[in-house]
């Protein structure tokens, strides 16, 4: 079992950064990929970065590539997520997300095992 608790949403102005985090606790953080998705209101899932278990390979979904920047701190057990530029639309309920295995399956919600409960970004204009 793994348990996620992601931290360092807010209300930020437009153009305005943020990084969130995610402390992952219970089976051994370094043996397997993070991700984080997002969900705005009224709309599914959707998937935002992800990273390999050692921070080696990252990968990203062209809306929030150059813009976000996942990473990990396998010491901390904790993923990050560097959002610069925040645009309103990028308003969302951000998730990390769990595997069990060590590199990156996919970018579905159901390649993930393990959610956090996740944190409010609110981008005003």
């Amino acid at each position: 079992q793994v348990q996620l608790v992601e931290s360092g949403g807010g209300l930020v102005q437009a153009g305005g950064s943020l990084r969130l985090s995610c402390v992952a606790s219970g089976r051994a953080f370094s043996t397997y990929a993070m991700a984080w998705f997002r969900q705005a209101p009224g709309k599914e899932r959707e998937f935002v970065a992800a990273i390999t278990w050692d921070g080696g390979n990252t990968y990203y979904a062209d809306s929030w590539k150059g813009r976000f920047t996942i990473s990990r701190d396998n010491a901390k057990n904790t993923v990050y997520l560097q959002m610069n530029s925040l645009k309103p639309e990028d308003t969302a309920v951000y998730f990390c997300a769990a595997d069990v295995t060590p590199e990156i399956r996919g970018t579905s919600p159901d390649e993930y095992y393990y959610w956090g409960q996740g944190t409010q970004v609110t981008v005003s204009s």
